[in-house]
């Protein structure tokens, strides 16, 4: 059992929901009043039959970042001593678990998150958008000095591309912020537990308690950071950036850093690696064993799905390999695996507004996948919808769709 303080410095308090926020009780009604009418917003409406039934809030728990997000957009980036005017403006709650939770808790589950703000004007305002959303905030620790994150954000029109300066919360998270008793009833009932690698040592208390507990964890591993590899040894599922699975594992190609990944990460059932409009590879590790006869090299067996692929297909897509392979790579080794590719939606250029927080969004649907016993080649291309739709509209949470929007209706009867 991981030992952990039963007291908060006094610099320290948890977050209470009838100082800072509407009482619980009107958060479900809201959050549905919310969805249906976000839903009439983004999307045509659909028929009684065509409305998914909401589905029974699985409990997620996240531990993370969150912060404010600053958003601007621009003609074009400025050039150095430049000054220019911002075309839009948005100022909304951001940071990759705030952004995750948010994502899920509007697609229908209940997460549970683990951060900490300070008691400013932007802590306040991150903690009432997150409970707004139905994400249960009790459990962040609020700092009576200090500052809450935030980030500025500059959206470049002319290239669809976005860059970010980010200032990070003080005082930071440590173990010691942490109660005992309020660990284990975040993590009581939770089917899915989801680390984006920030707040690193209070991450790893929370993932221990987690693993021991037998609770699946997912790791949004976006770069290297201090504390990743002790979160990866303990994750079933990791999500991955394109660049890092070779930054990693120094592995000459993306599908043989994949089985590199697979073999010095035994607890891993899969690996996913986004490729932005490129979609997505995942590769599984099977626990049946093929026959020997059934063994090729993963690079060669990612090039023929590449070339199956119908480069004309809007919506999003998703082939596989054979069911099971014995998967190799040239000076790696050998995984038990099927590959997986999955297409992004083409979105056209006249509504793609913002890609901010578009991992987020997909990491957001997996974790609602993975809660809902989606098969892959369901939950690849439900993510990348879901994904899609947050690029429709400026900042990370605008255009994030609920689960009554009609666009995700055949993913989720």
């Amino acid at each position: 059992m991981i030992s952990i303080p039963n007291i908060i410095p006094n610099s320290t308090f948890f977050y209470s929901k009838s100082t800072f926020c509407v009482h619980r009780q009107s958060l479900s009604r809201r959050h549905l009043l919310r969805a249906e009418k976000m839903s009439e917003e983004t999307s045509a409406s659909p028929s009684l039959t065509e409305i998914p039934h909401f589905p029974e809030r699985q409990i997620i728990i996240g531990v993370g970042g969150v912060g404010v997000d600053y958003l601007a957009t621009v003609t074009n980036f400025p050039k150095p001593d430049d000054k220019i005017r911002s075309t839009n403006l948005k100022v909304q709650g951001g940071g990759n678990t705030g952004n995750a939770l948010t994502c899920a808790a509007r697609l229908g589950l209940k997460p549970r998150l683990i951060s900490k703000v300070a008691n400013d004007a932007q802590g306040s305002s991150i903690l009432s958008e997150l409970e707004a959303d139905g994400v249960d905030t009790s459990y962040i620790v609020v700092s009576k000095e200090g500052n809450s994150p935030f980030t500025y954000i500059i959206v470049d029109n002319e290239t669809n591309s976005r860059t970010c300066i980010h200032t990070a919360g003080y005082p930071p998270m440590v173990p010691a912020d942490l109660f005992q008793s309020s660990l284990f009833s975040a993590l009581d009932g939770a089917k899915l537990a989801y680390f984006d690698v920030r707040l690193h040592e209070a991450a790893l208390v929370v993932a221990k308690e987690a693993f021991q507990k037998n609770i699946p964890i997912l790791v949004d591993a976006e770069r290297k950071r201090e504390g990743l590899d002790d979160l990866l040894n303990l994750a079933s599922y990791v999500v991955c950036t394109e660049k890092f699975p070779q930054t990693w594992s120094e592995a000459p190609s993306i599908p043989s850093a994949l089985v590199a990944m697979l073999l010095r990460l035994p607890n891993i059932r899969f690996v996913i690696v986004t490729l932005g409009e490129r979609g997505c590879i995942m590769l599984e590790r099977s626990v049946v064993e093929p026959p020997s006869t059934q063994e090729a090299k993963v690079d060669i067996v990612l090039e023929k799905l590449q070339k199956e692929i119908n480069s004309s297909t809007y919506h999003p897509i998703c082939i596989s390999s054979k069911s099971s392979l014995r998967l190799s790579a040239d000076g790696i080794g050998t995984v038990n695996g099927k590959v997986y590719l999955g297409t992004a939606e083409k979105i056209p250029s006249s509504e793609l507004i913002d890609t901010t927080g578009a991992g987020d969004a997909f990491i957001g649907a997996i974790l609602y996948a993975l809660c809902t016993g989606m098969p892959p080649e369901k939950m690849l291309p439900f993510a990348s919808e879901v994904a899609a739709s947050g690029c429709r509209a400026l900042g990370a949470r605008t255009g994030l769709p609920f689960y009554t929007d009609s666009r995700l209706a055949h993913f989720l009867q």
